[in-house]
């Protein structure tokens, strides 16, 4: 079977898609406000967009994509082999570079480990091991260099509420680069996150409700404030599934700044 995407632009098309957080446990650092984050800002662009997909029921998955940005034009192509437990990617782009990454889930219960290498540069290695289990959740990436940055990041909790702290620490000059803290609260209908980040000179404050009887429709709002500058910003979003292949998008801040946007995807089918 082969899938072909098409996606357009008018000011902004793009591609949307809600992150859905694992039932067991608490979930990642990364999916605290992440469902909120991406309506407010994955995607706004003016890129244009074409990929085509294939799948094999052998575990092959086969992807090409062109991007064109500024009247420049860019493109990849990745190929994915899936077996039991395993998985390797390797995707290859229009400058030469090429990406492989390894993946082995459940080497212990629970856990997944994913080794990554972007060539030409060989010192762009790295290792990650995550953990997520009932009531805690981890990850832990180590570059693989002389002088290698050491990523961490943990959950506590459950599925409907969570605390969390990330850190990345530098072996190279001896001190933390960055270290935020966050706490979520879901609820079936909506969530609500909060988030101290840029070393504690940054907190944003974000709510998502979903609207049940407008198909699937959600809407956003996020107060963001930056000690530093005592600056504060109140952003509100909307998404809406107009139906399985379109969807809908919108956000306003209180400086005046509107975005929209409206992704359709156009699928086709065939039987080789």
């Amino acid at each position: 079977m082969e899938k072909g995407l098409y996606k357009p632009l008018f000011g902004c098309w793009c591609f949307c898609a809600a992150a859905k957080m694992s039932g067991k446990g608490p979930g990642f650092f990364s999916e605290i406000g992440k469902r909120g984050r991406d309506i407010l800002t994955k995607d706004y662009n003016s890129d244009q967009r074409f990929t085509i997909s294939s799948s094999t029921n052998s575990g092959l998955d086969l992807k090409s994509t062109l991007v064109k940005s500024r009247g420049l034009s860019s493109g990849d192509v990745a190929a994915e082999f899936k077996y039991k437990n395993k998985a390797v990617n390797v995707k290859v782009d229009t400058e030469s570079n090429v990406l492989t990454t390894f993946t082995v889930s459940d080497v212990v219960p629970s856990a997944k480990t994913i080794a990554s290498i972007r060539l030409p540069d060989y010192s762009s290695g790295k290792v990650e091991v995550q953990y997520l289990h009932e009531h805690v959740a981890f990850t832990l990436g180590v570059g693989l260099d002389r002088s290698p940055v050491i990523d961490f990041s943990g959950t506590m909790g459950t599925p409907s509420i969570a605390f969390g702290a990330e850190t990345s620490y530098s072996t190279s000059v001896g001190k933390f680069m960055k270290y935020n803290a966050g706490l979520c609260l879901k609820m079936p209908s909506s969530n609500a996150s909060v988030i101290l980040g840029d070393k504690g000179d940054s907190m944003k404050v974000s709510y998502l409700h979903q609207l049940e009887r407008l198909n699937g429709g959600v809407v956003v709002g996020e107060i963001s404030r930056r000690f530093s500058t005592n600056e504060n910003t109140l952003t509100v979003g909307c998404s809406y599934v107009v139906d399985s292949q379109t969807v809908l998008k919108a956000k306003l801040n209180n400086h005046g700044n509107l975005g929209a946007l409206l992704q359709h995807e156009l699928t086709l089918q065939a039987r080789l």
